[in-house]
């Protein structure tokens, strides 16, 4: 059975190669090989976690920006994960929520991209380097968004934001606004994180006139 269905895989990808070309094929159907799948599947977990405990981090501190931010916006979005112990908790909730995922397709598009064809040790090294990258982008572009906020003041016109200061009852509405450039720009330097590193973090592809490399499992042999 487990013959036949590869025999199909086989023939949808022959198919697809004549009909778009050996170069596009890979964008469409993956060819992941068994022994890295669950390498890339672990570091995306991983990812994923990493994710969750920055947006928990992220969120206790923009919640001592703009508490209405939460209470009265972010809070009624994710209702049904209250699990009644505070703001704070609350919080760091939703911050989970809203970033752990983001965390498991950043390292899932990393480890894609940097385990397969070379060894462990240097793929799990560039992946660190690509999270680190992903960080500093998020935090850069968030930080940058909080000053600007500072830069505009208290008294800048915000009317751009009345729709939803005035629907969900705003009272400080330019710590609202704070916050709000803090996240949206937060996602946008993850974004332009991830694509910066993987464009500029690429697969090491080893000599073989050496007299020795790593094989696939970080170990030294002969060539």
């Amino acid at each position: 059975m487990e013959h036949g269905s590869d025999s199909v895989i086989a023939d949808v990808r022959f198919q697809f190669k004549i009909c778009v070309g050996p170069d596009l094929l890979k964008y469409i159907i993956p060819n992941i090989r068994r022994s890295d799948l669950w390498r890339i599947v672990t570091v995306a977990i991983i990812g994923g976690f990493i994710g969750g405990v920055y947006g928990i981090l992220h969120d206790q501190v923009t919640y001592a920006i703009s508490p209405e931010y939460f209470t009265k916006l972010k809070f009624h979005q994710f209702h049904y994960a209250d699990l009644g112990l505070g703001n704070r908790v609350f919080a760091g909730t939703v911050g989970f929520l809203a970033t752990w995922w983001v965390g498991f397709i950043a390292a899932w598009l990393l480890a894609r991209r940097l385990i397969p064809n070379q060894p462990r040790t240097t793929a799990y090294r560039q992946i660190r380097k690509g999270v680190l990258c992903i960080f500093f982008f998020g935090i850069a572009f968030g930080s940058l968004a909080y000053a600007y906020g500072l830069w505009l003041g208290a008294n800048a016109d915000y009317s751009a934001w009345d729709w939803a200061i005035q629907r969900v009852g705003i009272t400080d509405k330019w710590a609202f606004v704070r916050v709000a450039y803090i996240h949206n720009a937060g996602y946008l330097g993850g974004l332009i994180g991830l694509i910066f590193a993987l464009v500029a973090i690429r697969p090491k592809r080893f000599a073989s006139n050496g007299p020795k490399i790593e094989n696939r499992n970080g170990k030294a042999q002969d060539v």
